[in-house]
């Protein structure tokens, strides 16, 4: 039996993923406050974008609903680092530190308004912990709804040269 992953398979749960719809071309800056001092901290990320079939939006808030929705593919690389500077401590000893998403991290064709075929970027941010004896990661998740601007080449995603579709083997 061959069947797709869904999202929440995917993300593997969702509790520690923040969702925002932006335009490719566009990037975005996030302060994030540790309370603590974060000199010793090492901080990564990296992205790579999924193809979900379909999603909804609920009709009273306007949010995305991924109940029924399955990642059918990628595009691009599978796994993409994201530049150190867009990670800057901007006061370290107060524990803070500005993540910046980049912009480009799809460059494929866009369906404009899509419900369907929909490239939704996943980005992590990682941050270790240098101090304790065993170092400490932790990580926050971005789930970026990619979508069609006039900067954009109209298309199907899934029509994109570097999409992948992908399937898991169930028993």
């Amino acid at each position: 039996m061959s069947r797709t992953l869904d999202f929440k398979q995917y993300l593997g749960g969702a509790n520690n993923v923040q969702m925002l719809e932006m335009l490719p071309e566009h990037q975005r800056t996030f302060t994030y406050n540790y309370d603590t001092d974060i000199t010793n901290y090492n901080f990564t990320a990296n992205y790579s974008s999924v193809v979900v079939d379909a999603i909804t939006y609920n009709i009273n808030d306007g949010t995305p609903n991924f109940a029924a929705s399955n990642v059918i593919g990628y595009v691009g690389a599978i796994s993409t680092t994201v530049p150190a500077g867009n990670m800057v401590k901007t006061n370290a000893s107060a524990g803070l530190i500005d993540f910046t998403i980049p912009k480009n991290r799809y460059t494929g064709p866009l369906i404009p308004d899509a419900r369907t075929n929909v490239v939704i970027t996943i980005m992590e941010f990682t941050w270790e912990n240098t101090i304790p004896t065993v170092n400490t990661f932790d990580s926050h998740r971005w789930a970026i709804i990619e979508r069609y601007s006039a900067d954009v080449t109209a298309g199907n995603p899934t029509g994109d040269g570097s999409f992948v579709a992908i399937t898991t083997t169930g028993v």
